[in-house]
């Protein structure tokens, strides 16, 4: 029988990506949708880790099953690592992809020519409705580009002009091969590193 794990999130572009990042244990899957959880989580924390650990401690306690939750954001080096923290709520409110794509653009084209470094950041937290949670964390590294990559996925905004000049791709899914997204995605990177601790605690055997 598989081990049931809540992956703790509204985000659908995030439900995917774990999801995706977890298909090779012997899981089963389970969204907030799945068992009618719409309880938002305030995001009180100074920092991923803490609100990430918050919202993944929330959500396993009140599903009463491990749970997966996590934060991060968009950091770029010529704003002192803006928006950061406040990345989903750069504008103030909880504004839509398309809102957030077009105040980049604005961003982008006041960035200064020599840099144009940018990051992205994850935390990941692993939590059990007894208390215990467990977080790593991940990065990758690249810049915000001049033009927009065209398509858009839900949920991850902020990609359409995230660049990778190592491999001369946007960081978008249909942009990166299997191989590429594992060593370039920064959710993929905190996910491995989270994997050993899952299947110890779920008892999961290879």
């Amino acid at each position: 029988m598989k081990s049931k794990l809540l992956i703790a999130t509204t985000n659908v572009g995030k439900l995917k990506e774990i999801s995706n990042f977890l298909k090779d244990l012997p899981l089963e899957i389970i969204s907030l949708s799945e068992i009618g959880i719409t309880d938002d989580v305030k995001e009180i924390g100074k920092t991923y880790r803490e609100n990430s650990e918050l919202k993944a401690l929330f959500y396993a306690k009140k599903s009463n099953l491990p749970a997966i939750a996590d934060d991060g954001g968009l950091e770029i080096s010529a704003l002192g690592g803006a928006p950061g923290l406040k990345s989903r709520r750069w504008l103030g409110h909880d504004a839509s992809d398309d809102e957030l794509i077009n105040y980049l653009k604005k961003v982008s084209n006041s960035l200064p020519e020599d840099n144009r470094r940018a990051s992205f950041r994850a935390v990941i937290s692993f939590a059990l409705p007894s208390g215990k949670v467990f977080s790593a964390e991940g990065e990758v590294k690249g810049i915000i580009a001049k033009e927009p990559q065209l398509k858009k996925n839900k949920g991850f905004p902020y990609r359409v002009f995230f660049y990778l000049p190592q491999i001369q791709k946007y960081y978008q899914d249909e942009e990166l091969s299997e191989k590429e997204q594992k060593l370039y995605n920064h959710r993929y990177r905190a996910i491995s590193k989270l994997k050993p601790i899952i299947k110890k605690v779920l008892m999961i055997n290879d």
